[in-house]
């Protein structure tokens, strides 16, 4: 038996709905064949873009889109991308798959998309291999209104008004591909790019330095020592890989209980790579300024056989739909911190919310959950007690429940609870405390499947999907539940 408590008027900030965001680079067939058709395709498309991809992810309310990537970024020369696309110049995808690639998805084309989704354009700049004046030109073309170079040519490729722009990377992974710096040094770096990083007019930038891998706490330091005043944001990258990186990160379909009990283990640590990350930005910024932003995160397998290895492309089962709940219930907690995360990508590469196959489109486990989830976007964080048996494997446990609340505007209580063991369901006791009334309507839904590689495949794309949640005893301030293994499950409590 597990037990929860939750008090439900004892509400700490906001969970901010941007944690919920995406990450679309250059990479596979992310961009093109996933967002990009081409206007002349047989696909159904809005000037080049599948409108079912965009039809999907309104459907999750995406709050914010990361572009163009990646390492990608750090050898994107945006001026490349812009202009009529018959006279743009090709450019050799170095870092995936050593492909050509046309660039006729470029600056125009991604603002489209953020406006036909309705979401928040986050451009990645390149200070790798660009220079300042390249990234201070690219923010001038995109947001300066009124007369300028930038702003003149903008116009004359077919955009009069500038977009609004308000998150903005300084660089990516310069510790690695985007430069394989040191911190002092990229520190500096940082600190001379965003100055010409301007605010034109009512445009306010958002500025994101480039953070740790993993577990560089000496990163994070640093940065905070130098670049505090600098930044708005810092991030933090973190793949959840039951293998190795470079001998072999295990399939991504058919895991062993050993690779399902790394996967879940690995997804824990989030929770203190983020505690730690945040002792350390404390020192420096006690008020929190400096935001998390976790802007690379998923699962990240070997790809699928007789695939192109630099296209990353990979199936997505019910496991990583547990690593998502996970994740997002560790972010909930760090809500004061992280005000931003990415899950890496959002179509075709990594854990992606989307699969398509020509004119085919599947959504997968972690679509789904996105979708469950989104109840707790902008909403008021309530902490919660639990207290979970253990999942155990060969010796070794970890905690059977990731569970977090929220409550929202119109004061219905959003209970997440991911019960990460595959084999053992458990009872719950859910504890409603602080209540003026009676909870007067218990509902609840759930993602769970029988097999442990369950997935969805565009010959039955609803293997995997959510159902209604049964057997929701309430009983006075009291609420009992079996939750099934390896099952993802929200349930709405509404009062009075």
């Amino acid at each position: 038996m597990a037990q929860l408590n939750i008090n439900y008027d004892n509400t700490k900030g906001m969970i901010n709905k941007n944690i919920y965001g995406h990450f679309s680079e250059h990479l596979g067939r992310c961009i093109y064949e996933g967002f990009w058709v081409g206007e002349d395709s047989s696909i159904p498309n809005t000037k080049g873009i599948r409108n079912d991809v965009v039809e999907a992810l309104r459907n999750i309310n995406i709050p914010v889109l990361r572009w163009p990537g990646g390492c990608f970024a750090d050898e994107y020369h945006w001026k490349d991308g812009v202009g009529p696309r018959e006279n743009r110049k090709k450019m050799i995808n170095t870092h995936w798959g050593g492909v050509t690639e046309n660039n006729h998805f470029g600056t125009h084309e991604f603002m489209l998309l953020c406006e036909m989704l309705d979401t928040e354009p986050y451009v990645a700049g390149n200070v790798g291999s660009g220079t300042v004046q390249e990234m201070s030109e690219w923010v001038e073309y995109m947001t300066m209104d009124g007369e300028s170079p930038m702003a003149d040519w903008r116009k004359e490729n077919g955009r009069e008004k500038p977009w609004k722009l308000k998150y903005f990377g300084v660089g990516n992974e310069n510790w690695g591909c985007g430069g394989n710096m040191r911190p002092e040094y990229y520190s500096d770096l940082y600190r001379q790019y965003q100055t010409y990083v301007r605010d034109y007019g009512e445009n306010k930038i958002y500025k994101i330095a480039g953070g740790a891998n993993i577990d560089d706490y000496n990163w994070t330091e640093v940065l905070m020592k130098y670049s505090t005043p600098f930044m708005d944001g810092l991030s933090l990258h973190y793949y959840t890989i039951p293998g190795h990186f470079w001998k072999g990160k295990g399939a991504a379909l058919d895991p062993s209980e050993d690779e399902w009990y790394k996967t879940m283990k690995k997804a824990f640590w989030m929770d203190e790579l983020i505690t730690r990350h945040s002792a350390i930005m404390d020192q420096y910024d006690p008020d929190k300024n400096v935001a998390i932003i976790v802007d690379e995160w998923g699962t990240w397998f070997d790809v699928e056989p007789g695939t192109n290895p630099g296209f990353l492309y990979q199936q997505n089962t019910i496991r990583d739909a547990l690593v998502a709940g996970v994740h997002f219930n560790i972010f909930h907690k760090h809500h004061e911190r992280v005000q931003m995360a990415n899950i890496a990508q959002t179509v075709n590469v990594l854990q992606a919310m989307i699969l398509t196959d020509g004119s085919d489109m599947l959504l997968t486990p972690t679509y789904h959950v996105f979708d469950m989830f989104k109840v707790h976007h902008d909403a008021a964080y309530v902490p919660v007690e639990v207290s979970s048996p253990v999942y155990s494997n060969d010796e070794r446990e970890i905690q059977q429940l990731s569970v977090s609340a929220s409550k929202n505007e119109q004061g219905e209580l959003n209970i997440s609870i991911c019960n990460i063991d595959p084999n053992k369901e458990v009872p719950l006791s859910i504890s409603l405390r602080g209540l003026t009334d009676t909870p007067s309507k218990v509902q609840g839904t759930i993602l769970t499947a029988e097999e442990n590689n369950a997935h969805n495949t565009f010959k039955d794309p609803d293997t995997v999907k959510p159902e209604k949640m049964e057997g929701l005893d309430l009983s006075g301030e009291t609420l009992n539940v079996q939750i099934p293994a390896k099952s993802v499950s929200v349930i709405t409590v509404s009062a009075k």
